[in-house]
């Protein structure tokens, strides 16, 4: 096989650009803000890139195409129907675009993610002529499911639903089934109906596997529309940044903030950020912060849960750490934090009253609390508090819980009954999150650390389904 595909995973945010080549020249699709990532990518295979291409405005990242494109002098092609507001190369359904002498791209208008999304198939020549090696299918067909068709709207949603069974009909009569399924989506964002059901695929594994190539039409609209949960509030903003043409990102290091400017900033009501694990967090961390740790999606959840536009500040054990957050929070449109400060709680407290700790418990702690029998130093659970998302609370909840899904805390503390909180996700790291809010709003809280699925076998009861 002539053509190279390379996958530059983004799984913080779920996504996957992908670098496809003849060994001389390549394209690139779907490429994040951070295109330094690409471009050593590039330089490490000896490559020149000269096309980029876009499979539509994403809703869930900022795209470096553009920056890419303007870079590396490639042609940016994107959809000749979507306006925006810099010079590309529009394509449209039916176009056939030429990568050099062994490749080519065929466009396939796949409407359904959004109204203009399209899908490339990778061509490449052989004796007996041009052969489809696989398609870059963008939010369209993913690994057992398909790109959400909410995000341009609920009104939209139905009709867009139908563009969706139909493009990926189409995709699977027009490919072979040993073609490969390359998806931009699916691997953790929320731009996915649900989640891939593998690493890797082809068109004949999805006619096997994916709802949308084995239900109707109508029962897969249904089946689609009626999984689909809320997404962060931050795609708002993403699709406008991309029409505009997002401007090249600074990765280079913050203003530093010393103790008594991080106790001005959490003051004012600006988000100070830590981002160390959730353990290093409840053993000690500064009054005022939020537990957002780098373990976990923490661009994700922080887009999702603050007023766009507020200043964030980072905490960090390294300078590193700091980095590496900058680069994930670029993706979304965060473009520079505010300030930073690395090294222990203790530096960053003006006086050590500042410090607070976090206790923690897991389920079986929780099943002896409601049976009268409390651990050492864990107060007895006023309210059970799940901040998990609402399809995650169908499948099966704790007896007696509260449900408020993290990302409609901040304006909904109120609505957590008094009395001591313990407060569970479906690992620790929401949970965490949700619980260095409700300190800060002066609630006394105990983080339940523990999987979800280890309740119910710790004793803990859980509610009957409907």
């Amino acid at each position: 096989m002539t053509a190279e595909v390379s996958v530059i995973t983004t799984s913080s945010l779920g996504d996957r650009s992908y670098l496809a080549s003849d060994g001389t020249i390549a394209l690139v699709v779907d490429p994040q803000r951070d295109i330094d990532r690409v471009l050593r990518l590039a330089g490490e295979q000896g490559v020149r890139i000269t096309h980029v291409l876009e499979t539509h405005v994403h809703n869930d990242y900022v795209s470096g195409g553009l920056h890419l494109a303007r870079v590396t002098g490639a042609q940016y092609l994107v959809a000749a129907a979507d306006d925006v507001r810099f010079d590309r190369v529009g394509v449209a359904d039916g176009d056939t675009v030429a990568v050099g002498d062994s490749l080519r791209l065929r466009v396939v208008g796949t409407p359904g993610h959004t109204f203009h999304h399209l899908s490339y198939v990778l061509d490449e020549a052989t004796d007996a002529g041009w052969w489809p090696v696989g398609v870059f299918t963008g939010g369209s067909l993913l690994f057992g499911t398909t790109g959400r068709t909410d995000l341009l709207g609920e009104q939209h949603a139905h009709e867009l639903a139908h563009h969706q069974h139909a493009s990926a009909r189409r995709l699977a009569d027009l490919l072979p089934d040993g073609a490969q399924v390359w998806p931009t989506h699916g691997f953790g964002s929320f731009c996915s109906a649900a989640q891939a059901d593998a690493p890797e695929s082809t068109i004949g594994r999805e006619k096997q596997a994916n709802p949308v190539l084995r239900l109707a039409a109508d029962e897969f609209v249904t089946e689609t529309l009626a999984g689909l949960d809320a997404y962060p509030a931050y795609y708002a903003h993403m699709g406008v940044a991309n029409a505009a043409g997002p401007a090249p990102v600074d990765l280079t290091p913050v203003t530093r903030a010393d103790a008594g400017q991080l106790r001005d900033r959490i003051a004012a009501g600006e988000w100070v950020v830590d981002l160390r694990t959730r353990k290093a967090y409840a053993a000690s961390h500064l009054a005022g912060t939020v537990s957002l740790g780098l373990d976990g999606p923490m661009s994700t959840w922080l887009g999702w849960l603050i007023d766009w536009g507020t200043p964030v500040t980072l905490l960090a054990e390294t300078p590193e750490q700091v980095a590496d957050a900058q680069r994930e929070l670029v993706r979304i449109g965060i473009d520079r934090p505010a300030a930073q400060a690395t090294g222990e709680p203790a530096q960053w407290a003006v006086e050590p009253a500042q410090l607070r700790e976090l206790r923690m418990a897991d389920f079986p702690a929780l099943a002896a609390a409601r049976a009268g029998n409390l651990s050492a130093g864990l107060p007895a659970p006023d309210v059970v508090l799940d901040v998990r998302m609402t399809y995650e609370w169908r499948a099966g909840h704790v007896d007696g819980a509260v449900h408020v899904p993290l990302p409609d805390l901040p304006r909904r503390l109120a609505d957590v009954p008094p009395g001591v909180v313990w407060v569970h996700c479906g690992s620790g790291y929401r949970a965490t999150a949700a619980a260095s809010l409700l300190a800060n709003a002066g609630r006394e809280v105990v983080v339940i650390d523990d999987k979800f699925g280890n309740a119910e076998a710790a004793g803990v009861a859980m509610a009957e389904k409907p």
